[in-house]
């Protein structure tokens, strides 16, 4: 399909695109909350919480290395636990901004402090020579780690230190979406998890790098999702080094490994021989991947525009890149792009292992002010994955496809090729060539 005939279908409704933050908000948030917190009442049984099932884990990042570890459950609904634990399935479904913001407030997070080297009672009461967290099966730190590494939602039973829930919804803020906490003295199984075989087998081996072992997983069919949430309990790597590692991080660190591994292995692939346009959308958000024949290079251009959430009073629209040639990056990015440079990569570099190419790609992203509450670098990751399984237009050039898609973008020309070193270089090598 030529560039013009793709393009042709993505004219879009500019009222509807620009309506504004608090016409599209959901104010049936507080009164969901409401309903979670009645739910958590008819849960407990004196300072514990029964019948609980778990579907993940969260690990806090403030103070680290003492942070805030908790097990999530969906109080209430635990006949639909593994519904609530993020994934590519929630792309799937068609989860709108309302549908993600119920399913995470709906997570009771019951947690507790600990150093993420080593296992005490608490920050303040740890203890030189408490155990490392390679060494912990049991308590609280160990249930929560039987959670993360089992491939189904598991039933718990919690003991409480305080039956009172923190409601700290985040109201025009850029965090997340996130449930109720409760403070957790314990944590213990009521049944037997179920974990796959090629997890036992890293957890078995001590000497067996993080890396490696994401990678080990990854080509045994397991997502990210299910990765970095091992990942995050400590349960990865060599075993004098294992770490809780806050589930922030752990995002961002496996969508890194995975994507090196994959960029080492498409390098010596031949690389395409079309220029090609893709593009999909999702929750206010348009992605454009333009693939074109060379060595492997990746950019990520994101344009964020006044209302949006990460852009609330702005009046102008907040542009920021990040880019990698052929070696790869040497040190995290610091144009602005932050975790979705490392999600949106490795979507390009799925796409490129898939048929057996490398090229040189430049995503952009364009974040409207549709998109009123931030729900997770996931969006971005299967927003990409999913243009890439679509249809595609084909441009001459990587210049053609660019002015192609740039009457859809939300800034000029003259402000892409400032902020794009894929969009700079090719302008600067017409002008060589006009000369």
């Amino acid at each position: 399909m030529r560039l013009d005939e793709y393009l042709e279908g993505f004219e879009r409704d500019e009222a509807a695109e620009r309506r504004r933050l608090a016409r599209e908000k959901s104010y049936g948030i507080t009164q969901y909350l409401d309903e979670v917190e009645d739910r958590f009442s008819d849960a407990l049984s004196g300072d514990s919480l029964v019948g609980s099932t778990a579907p993940s884990i969260f690990v806090g990042h403030s103070n680290y290395p003492q942070v805030s570890t908790g097990l999530l459950s969906p109080v209430g609904d635990e006949d639909h636990a593994e519904q609530y634990a993020t994934d590519s399935g929630w792309y799937r479904q068609g989860l709108s901004i309302d549908d993600v913001v119920q399913r995470r407030t709906g997570l009771l997070n019951a947690n507790r402090f600990t150093d993420v080297r080593s296992v005490g009672e608490s920050p303040t009461t740890a203890k030189t020579g408490s155990p490392n967290v390679h060494d912990v099966w049991d308590g609280f730190v160990g249930t929560q780690r039987e959670v993360a590494i089992a491939d189904r939602p598991v039933d718990v039973e919690i003991g409480l230190s305080d039956s009172r829930l923190d409601f700290d919804f985040p109201d025009g803020d850029t965090a997340a979406p996130r449930g109720p906490r409760t403070g957790a003295e314990s944590a213990t199984l009521t049944e037997n998890p179920h974990v796959p075989r090629a997890v036992e087998k890293t957890l078995e081996d001590d000497d067996w790098r993080a890396e490696g072992a994401m990678t080990y997983l990854y080509r045994r069919g397991f997502d990210v999702y299910e990765i970095n949430r091992i990942l995050s309990a400590g349960a990865l790597g060599e075993a004098e080094t294992r770490r809780l590692v806050p589930t922030r991080w752990s995002i961002t660190a496996v969508d890194d490994t995975i994507g090196k591994f994959l960029r080492g292995s498409i390098r010596s692939n031949p690389s395409v021989d079309q220029t090609r346009v893709f593009s999909s959308e999702y929750m206010g958000n348009r992605y454009w991947a333009i693939l074109t024949p060379g060595n492997w290079e990746f950019e990520l251009v994101e344009m964020k525009a006044p209302g949006s959430v990460w852009n609330p009073v702005d009046s102008d629209v907040w542009v920021a890149s990040d880019h990698e040639g052929y070696e790869g990056r040497t040190k995290y990015v610091d144009g602005g792009t932050a975790g979705a440079y490392y999600a949106t990569r490795l979507a390009a570099l799925e796409y490129l292992e898939e048929i057996g190419r490398q090229a040189k790609v430049l995503v952009l992203r364009h974040v409207s002010d549709e998109y009123w509450a931030p729900v997770g670098v996931w969006q971005i990751r299967e927003s990409v994955r999913d243009a890439f399984e679509g249809e595609s237009g084909v441009a001459e050039t990587f210049h053609d496809a660019v002015r192609g898609v740039e009457s859809h973008l939300p800034v000029s020309s003259s402000d892409l090729r400032r902020s794009s070193e894929m969009v700079a270089g090719v302008q600067a090598s017409l002008a060589d060539f006009s000369a």
